[in-house]
């Protein structure tokens, strides 16, 4: 048997779990434990609304992020910029810890999303360009469940200052202190020791990319971009607002990490046997239920199911959208892959918004939740207008 050696710069081992760190620091840290944080700092510091528009310009920052990430062809440039994330995704975190300054808070939110796309969509093809193995599509599912960790992790982070009668501050402080010291091990396996010459392919725009089936795609993936955005900012405190439910948002929260881990590997196991767009179907399906769950009921198991429906649908939807828009690309992507990228994040900073005005016209969530799935189950619908008009290609 042979013995893995993690300090391998060229071992998957190390690649993967390189990856997966930093997923946990660019994504966890930079993004999503600040809904985790946010019932806390609802109590002491933010208001919704002011969450809701830190949650808005962070996604403004990850889609310019990931549209400038489309366009770094050379690898040693991405390395670069990979590392300029991680040390973003890092100082952010601090500034969060360390003032109550609200202009900061917005320019480091709109900052860190810029290093989550960098740790995310640079960081992934670093792994991808690594990795020495022959199906790597099965490799970046396990990469990919990063995405899942990023979210308990540093949930998990959370509860233990909490446990220790931290408070919110020192939550992000020790945040900090965790990225900081993890950021090196990825940095460090993430790299090449020596220059590789690579031809940069120069791709031009063929309009003839966007066929009737790829427009309805990508307005379907704006529509998932609106459905992954609200409760990826404020689940925990639609929990919690919920009559007898107090207390239970950071568990739902928990929940979301866990059923994330498995879902990208499950999701394309079965596009893989049973087609993209059936599966892509049934998956923004079970999200719409997740979402009106808690329009609709306070029962606590069915509340804790839609945390469970929802992390176990939003990382295999990125996974089984991009993943099918890299196929229909052939060998032209970066245009395509640029427009579904755009289609999502625009979704992501338009959400929020409306979000907080309609919680502010009527003092809870339950009508941002039934326009939010409504405009999910709108993708739905133009996915199934593809199929019953023929035009579905995969």
């Amino acid at each position: 048997m042979k013995k893995i050696n993690l300090l391998d710069k060229n071992s998957n081992a190390s690649i993967i779990l390189a990856g997966i760190l930093a997923l946990i620091i660019g994504v966890g840290v930079a993004r999503f434990v600040f809904t985790s944080l946010l019932p806390p700092m609802l109590e002491d510091y933010l208001t919704v609304s002011f969450a809701g528009i830190l949650a808005s310009v962070n996604y403004a920052g990850y889609l310019a992020g990931s549209i400038f990430a489309v366009f770094i062809k050379d690898i040693y440039a991405k390395v670069k910029f990979f590392r300029l994330g991680m040390i973003i995704s890092i100082l952010t975190t601090l500034v969060l810890a360390t003032t109550h300054n609200e202009t900061l808070w917005l320019i480091s939110r709109i900052i860190a999303g810029f290093g989550a796309a960098m740790a995310l969509v640079v960081g992934s093809a670093i792994v991808m360009y690594k990795l020495k193995i022959d199906n790597k599509t099965k490799a970046m599912g396990i990469h990919f469940s990063g995405i899942g960790f990023s979210i308990l992790v540093t949930d998990l982070i959370v509860r233990a200052v909490f446990y220790f009668h931290g408070t919110w501050q020192e939550a992000w402080l020790v945040l900090t202190i965790f990225a900081f010291f993890a950021s090196f091990y990825s940095m460090y396996i993430l790299s090449f020791g020596k220059r590789i010459d690579a031809n940069v392919v120069k791709h031009h725009f063929d309009i003839k990319l966007f066929s009737p089936f790829v427009i309805l795609l990508i307005i379907a993936y704006f529509c998932e971009g609106v459905g992954f955005v609200v409760q990826a900012t404020f689940i925990p405190d639609i929990i919690n607002s919920l009559e007898g439910l107090k207390g239970y948002g950071n568990l739902t929260w928990t929940l979301v990490g866990l059923a994330g881990i498995p879902s990208c590997i499950i999701w394309m196991n079965l596009a893989h046997k049973y087609g993209s767009v059936n599966i892509i179907i049934i998956a923004m399906l079970l999200q719409v239920v997740g979402i009106l769950i808690s329009a609709l009921t306070n029962n606590l198991y069915l509340n804790l199911l839609s945390g469970v429906l929802y992390g176990g649908t939003f990382i295999g939807l990125v996974a089984l959208f991009m993943n099918l828009g890299g196929k229909l690309s052939g060998a032209n992507p970066v245009v395509l892959m640029g427009a579904l990228t755009t289609a999502y994040g625009v979704g992501q900073v338009l959400a929020p918004l409306y979000s907080i005005a309609l919680i502010d016209k009527f003092g809870n969530y339950t009508y941002a939740l039934y326009l939010t799935a409504f405009i999910v189950f709108s993708g739905v619908a133009l996915l199934f207008i593809s199929k019953i008009l023929n035009i579905v290609k995969e």
